[in-house]
């Protein structure tokens, strides 16, 4: 089973670049087909058009990688699995051929995109593109749930490939706004042409915005079925937090659609680029959740499984916070019980530990977001300092994560990194949350380079991805949701977290100071949630 856990966890991450290089071909394609239209005939146009080009071109070969080594984690894992690799059986799979079609679509896509950058007005290379990308959308139904599905199969099939596409135009345009607007600092043809891309953006993003509700909530009626669907399993809650985020990104859209309309605002130029950033860092977000779909069962097919919406409040109930841990001996004493394949016997011990760590570490947080709240008064310019806090915090779960493993426990280093996807994301968290403190802390004392400050909120980013394919293979499935609706509740207060504060830094720099100090404030509100979460974290005992 060695290497199991990081097969396990690069399977959902390499899913989620995947969607992100699908995307960046699907909305520059169309991008380069209405939105640069018009100004494909004038010399100043050249650049924009290799702009967009390579933008297709990076999100194809990010798609060719990720998709072909998915497939060869997905053969690591058959292989850990049965202790053999049954080559004939797995290259005869659906999976795998849909999957190595894609990658080979997306590796002719990279060759097209590059002829169109050398040569930007190439009528058959752009048709080309076109037919391959069209290729691209319809494969992608056959790595969905719908195949799997004995009702409405090509119903489902299409209506996926549908959902997919209108999100690839929304974020992939987004990204070629990030794209035109980087090229804008050197190109006076690309700054001159921004207004009327974002407003161009606007008419073709509304569609693409409908077409991706309406085909959501149509799979989301058929996958997940009632209210008790939504809130009891870890499919449903996904569904709920993609739609929070989602809503989330529309605000942002919105902003940006009425600076568009009204150009005279100046806004276009002082905040809309920013509000573009962070909407494609929560769309970004929302594809990795995408991704935590697909490997989840859907909640209409375990209805056995589902946590009664008593037991899901239950998890989030005011309690006194568990002060006092078990020793390690204790904890150890339960193991066996604990990851037993039969007879599964719950520790007590193993429970309390767990309960302890999330409420210590929520009592961190809270005076974390106090002190981060009152730093923006002059009085208490001190309190600017609390990052530290995240230092100690990745220092406390470095040695109570996981008693198991070193430093505490029997199990080696190596071994339990890259035998187990629990533990081996739980590491991943420690580290990135040692480093958000002290880097942080670091930029706070007036050190560091300019974007140094930015590391924060994208750590915090990858801290809120990496709880939303969080798993717990050690406890049944309704249990092991209860615990996932707390992470799933605080990966969502992290990304308003890193959206607050990615907002902060970058109006403060434009001189925006009141709404950086709201976006700011925001964060740190979505701080104190997660540390009142936490306090109450109760680890299910069955």
């Amino acid at each position: 089973m060695y290497l199991q856990g990081v097969a396990d966890f690069l399977d959902d991450i390499l899913g989620g670049f995947a969607l992100i290089g699908f995307s960046a071909i699907v909305g520059g394609l169309l991008w380069h087909l209405t939105v640069l239209d018009t100004a494909s005939d004038t010399p100043s146009a050249i650049p924009m058009r290799r702009r967009n080009a390579w933008g297709i071109g990076a999100g194809a070969v990010l798609l060719a990688a990720a998709t072909g080594l998915e497939l060869i984690v997905k053969a690591a894992i058959l292989a850990s699995a049965l202790g053999e690799f049954p080559f004939a059986a797995y290259a005869g799979s659906i999976q795998f051929k849909a999957g190595a079609l894609r990658c080979l679509l997306a590796l002719a896509l990279a060759g097209t995109a590059y002829r169109l950058f050398r040569f930007p007005q190439n009528a058959v290379a752009r048709k080309l593109a076109a037919i391959l990308a069209v290729a691209l959308i319809i494969g992608g139904a056959w790595r969905a749930h719908a195949v799997a599905r004995f009702e409405n199969r090509a119903l489902l099939m299409a209506i996926t490939a549908v959902h997919q596409a209108a999100a690839g135009v929304w974020v992939g345009g987004v990204l070629q706004l990030l794209l035109l607007r980087e090229l804008g600092r050197r190109d006076a043809a690309a700054r001159a042409f921004w207004p009327l891309a974002l407003a161009r953006f606007a008419r073709l993003g509304i569609p693409a915005v409908l077409v991706l509700t309406s085909t959501g909530l149509v799979l989301a009626w058929h996958y997940v079925g009632n209210l008790k669907g939504m809130a009891g399993t870890g499919y449903g809650s996904l569904v709920a937090v993609k739609i929070a985020l989602l809503g989330c990104a529309l605000g942002f859209a919105l902003l940006n659609y009425r600076a568009a309309r009204q150009p005279a605002s100046g806004d276009i130029e002082r905040k809309t680029p920013y509000y573009i950033e962070t909407e494609s860092l929560v769309l970004v977000t929302v594809l990795f959740i995408a991704t935590g779909l697909a490997s989840q069962p859907p909640a209409a097919d375990i209805p056995e499984a589902t946590a009664n919406l008593s037991e899901v409040a239950a998890m989030f109930m005011p309690r006194l916070p568990r002060l006092t841990s078990p020793s390690h001996a204790e904890f150890l004493a339960g193991e066996a019980g604990r990851t037993a394949v039969v007879d599964q016997i719950p520790s007590r011990a193993a429970a309390a530990w767990s309960d302890y760590n999330h409420n210590v570490c929520g009592l961190f947080i809270a005076l974390m977001a106090i002190a981060a709240l009152v730093s923006y008064h002059s009085r208490f310019r001190w309190a600017r300092f609390w990052p530290l806090g995240f230092a100690g915090i990745g220092l406390f779960l470095f040695f109570r994560n996981d008693p198991q493993a070193w430093p505490l426990g029997p199990m080696g280093f190596w071994e339990s990194t890259l035998g187990d996807g629990e533990i081996m994301q739980h590491r991943i968290t420690t580290l990135s949350t040692f480093a958000m403190g002290a880097l942080e802390l670091r930029v706070r004392r007036g050190k560091g380079g300019a974007r140094l400050p930015y590391v924060f909120p994208a750590l915090m980013a990858l801290g809120a991805i990496v709880l939303f394919v969080h798993g717990h293979a050690g406890f049944e499935l309704k249990s092991e949701y209860l615990i996932r609706s707390t992470h799933t509740a605080i990966g969502f207060l992290a990304i308003v977290m890193a959206g607050g504060r990615w907002l902060e830094l970058r109006l403060m720099q434009a001189g925006h100071r009141t709404e950086g100090r709201f976006a700011g404030i925001a964060g740190c509100l979505a701080m104190l949630a997660v540390a009142v979460i936490l306090l109450f974290y109760r680890e299910p005992l069955y």
